[in-house]
């Protein structure tokens, strides 16, 4: 694992500006042969804590799951690691609206399509429909956040919102709260109440 992220973060540094080298190296010596290429850190979460569900070693499966620090990094990302590059299998999920960016990438890598899945708004409002609002709000008040919950709800400007709604832009409102509910929501998700996108993408791998 220490490895694979040693990989990850040469990548990351590649796709900064930074030489390649080292990520071909460690790819070659890891036997990387996919990388998934996600928007940020709460999809991350939520793909190693689905992995860890189904007792999938996905380093050790030769698979990098790569958060890309956004939507718009995704032609550089294809570019390096696709065909153009280190020809690896791409793989990936990213939310509704930042569709364009993915196919625009993957256009021009010359890389298939097929193993790359679209969330409908995004993961969180996927998540928060497989569990229903009720379990949500059940997980939020074991973490501790019920008050800062209903803090929230009581602001003006979520008067008359959905409580799927509200609950969505609830986990956005605290630094680094959308990634741990990434990792809550799945392990608290039934098996068969997986989203699809995060369940097509598992399964792709």
């Amino acid at each position: 694992m220490e490895d694979m992220r040693a990989f990850r973060d040469a990548v990351g540094g590649w796709a900064a500006g930074g030489p390649g080298g080292p990520a071909s190296d460690l790819a070659a010596r890891l036997g990387v042969r996919t990388a998934v290429l996600l928007e940020g850190l709460s999809d991350l979460a939520a793909v190693e804590a689905l992995a860890a569900r189904r007792g999938r070693d996905l380093a050790g499966e030769g698979v990098c799951v790569l958060p890309m620090g956004g939507a718009m990094s995704v032609g550089r990302y294809t570019e390096l690691l696709g065909p153009p590059g280190l020809g690896l299998c791409l793989a990936g999920m990213c939310d509704e609206g930042e569709r364009i960016f993915y196919d625009r990438g993957l256009e021009r890598a010359r890389a298939p399509r097929r193993d790359f899945f679209v969330c409908v708004t995004d993961l969180e409002d996927e998540l928060i429909r497989a569990l229903g609002t009720a379990r949500v709000e059940e997980i939020v008040r074991a973490e501790g956040d019920f008050r800062a919950w209903q803090t929230f709800t009581r602001q003006p400007a979520q008067h008359g919102r959905p409580r799927q709604r509200q609950l969505r832009r609830f986990l956005g409102t605290k630094r680094g709260r959308k990634i741990r509910y990434g990792h809550l929501l799945v392990e608290a998700l039934d098996p068969d109440r997986v989203p699809a996108p995060l369940d097509g993408l598992l399964t792709s791998l």
